[in-house]
């Protein structure tokens, strides 16, 4: 669950932060520490961006980012979010002085995975945030109930099952990978099953 600090800050002063061991995002102005993501939900998030990760490389359609990595979503008030994935297509890259700062640009593709600890309202608080900042597609991984949540801007969701196919669409033409690869168990030993 994440927890917030108050007083408002830009996202220059948010990148400027000492490294006290917490990830952050910035909403609105307002600093929210993170929790920590659980096994499962992280796992899920690695292997799923490393298929992206192969795709996208392969087909020279952009870059993919970790949960680690922050985009500018906002201005005045500032609002930085770090996707569990993300992606963003060639030709948006920001330029490579822009790298090395949280990216000016919106993700074309979002995932998020739902932890344990993440409450519905704050993950629904966080596409409507993604969707009308300008990002194309964003898919929400629900590992407890094994479905991917599909929106787009100005249409309905639509919810995926483990017999569904997630479709890349527009944005990663081509990319298709069944729902039950996405949730599919793993050993104890980390290892995948099957």
């Amino acid at each position: 669950m994440a927890t917030t600090v108050t007083g408002l800050m830009t996202a220059e002063e948010l990148e400027h932060l000492e490294d006290d061991g917490y990830q952050y995002e910035l909403i609105e102005g307002v600093l929210h520490r993170m929790s920590p993501a659980s096994f499962r939900p992280s796992n899920i998030a690695v292997r799923f961006a490393a298929r992206l990760v192969i795709f996208a490389d392969d087909h020279g359609l952009g870059e993919v980012t970790g949960a680690d990595g922050g985009y500018v979503l906002g201005r005045d008030p500032d609002t930085v979010l770090a996707p569990d994935v993300a992606f963003v297509r060639a030709e948006r890259l920001p330029s490579a002085a822009e790298q090395e700062h949280f990216a000016p640009v919106v993700p074309d593709l979002v995932v998020e995975v739902v932890s344990p600890s993440d409450s519905m309202t704050k993950v629904d608080d966080k596409v409507t945030r993604y969707l009308a900042a300008g990002v194309w597609l964003v898919w929400v991984f629900h590992p407890r109930w094994r479905t991917v949540t599909v929106r787009r801007p100005n249409q309905p969701a639509r919810v995926l099952g483990e017999t569904d196919e997630l479709d890349g669409e527009d944005v990663l033409p081509g990319f298709r990978l069944a729902v039950s690869e996405i949730f599919r168990p793993t050993s104890s030993r980390g290892l995948p099953q099957g």
